[in-house]
C-alpha cells in the first residue's frame, strides 16, 4: 500500500494528493482500482476526482486504459527555487558544452535512489539516448548517477548495492566492481559508463558542486569514449566549476 491514504473524513484535496501520492518509482502506472486501493478511498470517489485530474493536467490516460503523472506537475515542480535556479543558471553551459561537441550534455541530481534529469541538450550523433527532461534513471548504470552516486550517503549506496539491475551485458551488477568504480570517482573526479545504460552509448560526467558540496552533474553521451575522453573531461569541468561559481553555498536541490 501507498505510504499516504485518505483519512476518514477527509477534504477534497488531502483526497487528491492521496491520489497523486498512491505513484512512486516502483508504481508509475496505476489502473483506477489500483489508485483508489492505494490511496484508500472508495471506487466512486476515486473516479470523480481522477476524472479532475486528468482533466487539470496532473494526471494522463494511458492507451492501456491506466493512469499516470501529468506533464502540467512536472512543469510546476520545475518552478520549485532549487530545480529552477540550478537549470537557468547551467544552461549557458550546458550550450557552451553542446556547442563544442554536438555531442547530447545532461544535467542531473540524485532524487532518493535514482538519477532526475533536469535537463538535456540532443546532441547530433546517432547515440541512443533514454533520458528526457523529468525522467529518472538508474544510478549504477550512468555516467551522472555514478558521480551522484559516490558522492551519496552510505545508506544510498546501499540501497542501490543491493538492486543493481541488468540493462546490458555491459551494466555493472556486482557490489563489489561498482564500489571500485565510486572510489575512483572520488580519486579522478569524474566517471565514464560503456554501454552500460544503452547499447552503443558511452558517457563521461563530472561533479557540479556547492561550495563543498556536490549538488549535480554534468554528463556527456557519444558512440565511443576510445578517444577524446580528456577533452571532454576537460569542457566537462570547466563548465561544472562555471555553474558552481554561481551557486550560492548551501544551495538545496532533491534527494
Amino acid at each position: 500500500m501507498a505510504g499516504h491514504s485518505a483519512q476518514p473524513g477527509a477534504s477534497v484535496t488531502s483526497r487528491a494528493l492521496a491520489l497523486l501520492a498512491a505513484f512512486d518509482a516502483e508504481h508509475r502506472r496505476l489502473t483506477l482500482s489500483e489508485l483508489a486501493e492505494r490511496a484508500g478511498l472508495p471506487l466512486p470517489t476515486a473516479h470523480r476526482l481522477v476524472g479532475e485530474l486528468v482533466a487539470w493536467g496532473a494526471l494522463v490516460r494511458t492507451r492501456t486504459g491506466q493512469y499516470a503523472i501529468g506533464r502540467r506537475l512536472w512543469d510546476l515542480g520545475l518552478l520549485a527555487p532549487a530545480q529552477t535556479g540550478l537549470r537557468e543558471l547551467a544552461s549557458p553551459y550546458l550550450h557552451d558544452l553542446y556547442g563544442a561537441t554536438l555531442a547530447t550534455v545532461h544535467l542531473a541530481v540524485r532524487d532518493g535512489t535514482e538519477v532526475l534529469y533536469l535537463d538535456r541538450l540532443r546532441g547530433h550523433t546517432s547515440v541512443p539516448i533514454l533520458s528526457t527532461i523529468g525522467s529518472r534513471l538508474p544510478m549504477h548504470a550512468t555516467g551522472v548517477g555514478k558521480v551522484l552516486l559516490a558522492h551519496a550517503p552510505e545508506d544510498v549506496q546501499q540501497h542501490v548495492m543491493e538492486h543493481l539491475t541488468r540493462l546490458t551485458p555491459y551494466t555493472v551488477t556486482q557490489p563489489g566492481v561498482l564500489r571500485r568504480q565510486l572510489a575512483r570517482v572520488l580519486r579522478d573526479d569524474y566517471a565514464t559508463t560503456v554501454e552500460e545504460m544503452s547499447l552503443g552509448g558511452c558517457s563521461v560526467a563530472v561533479p557540479v558542486r556547492s561550495g563543498p558540496r556536490v549538488v549535480a552533474s554534468l554528463g556527456i553521451v557519444v558512440p565511443s569514449l576510445r578517444t577524446g575522453r580528456p577533452r571532454l573531461v576537460s569542457a566537462l569541468q570547466v563548465a561544472a566549476r562555471g555553474i558552481g561559481r554561481l551557486l550560492p553555498d548551501g544551495d538545496t536541490v532533491p534527494g
